[in-house]
């Protein structure tokens, strides 16, 4: 459980109550599971969790000790998500609605609260149409992203999806054009035509976009450089690159 200067996510703990969230559709983070139990009930909640697309992550007992206010978790805690995940169809319905070109930013492994929070807060201030992150190995819509969005993320619609080069791939059969950003890349920012439907990858603040993430991009954009730091931070990054498609968009 993230907390930080008195943020904490709302968490569900117990059997009884984590099954009932789960029957009522109440949208969820992540599901934790204490690991080696072979309960009856907990394969149950577990199994129903995975079927509504909840990640179930199996941890030790300890940590269910220590994200646990209660201390009656009974083996099971949900965290609850901020707001409803939506689809990627619902995304392009969003452009649609608009009448505008989809523009959709894709977050690969973005695992930061606050870069997430950030690039979603940008996101909604630039026009795009809609933010698309992993099931895994990310940060999702926790309090800390909620935050540090500023309520953006209320109003943002973002998407879950189990696999973002499944994703990209679909995006391009849709006539989605996929820019990633890299400090390599051999099209620079100013001299980058964005415009049409387009997806804009940014990836991880480690290590930048994952290989067959990167296989998928249509064209790989650098930001100018002028210091002697080497790279931005990702959500500064990805609010740049936005706000010239939106400049793009524009004119």
């Amino acid at each position: 459980m993230e907390k930080e200067s008195g943020i904490q996510n709302e968490i569900i703990e117990g059997r009884n109550a984590v099954m009932e969230a789960l029957r009522a559709g109440r949208a969820m983070d992540k599901l934790y599971i204490s690991k080696g139990e072979v309960d009856r009930t907990l394969g149950h909640i577990a199994s129903t969790a995975r079927d509504k697309g909840i990640v179930v992550v199996e941890c030790d007992r300890r940590k269910l000790d220590f994200m646990s206010r209660t201390h009656a978790h009974q083996g099971v805690i949900a965290l609850a998500a901020v707001r409803e995940y939506c689809s990627v169809e619902d995304l392009f319905a969003i452009a649609e609605e608009r009448g505008e070109a989809p523009f959709l930013i894709v977050c690969d492994e973005i695992s930061d609260g606050h870069n997430l929070g950030a690039i979603i807060r940008s996101a909604e201030c630039a026009g795009a149409h809609g933010v698309i992150i992993p099931k895994r190995r990310s940060a999702g819509l926790t309090a800390v992203v909620d935050k540090a969005s500023a309520g953006a993320a209320e109003h943002m619609a973002v998407a879950r999806v189990p696999n973002i080069p499944a994703a990209l791939k679909e995006l391009k059969d849709r006539g989605v054009w996929v820019y990633g950003t890299a400090a390599d890349g051999q099209n620079d920012l100013w001299h980058t035509d964005f415009s049409g439907p387009l997806a804009l990858v940014i990836g991880s603040e480690g290590d930048g976009m994952g290989r067959l993430v990167r296989e998928c991009c249509d064209f790989i954009v650098s930001l100018p450089m002028k210091g002697r730091v080497s790279s931005l931070n990702a959500s500064a990054a990805a609010a740049i690159t936005m706000y010239e498609i939106l400049r793009q968009r524009s004119l």
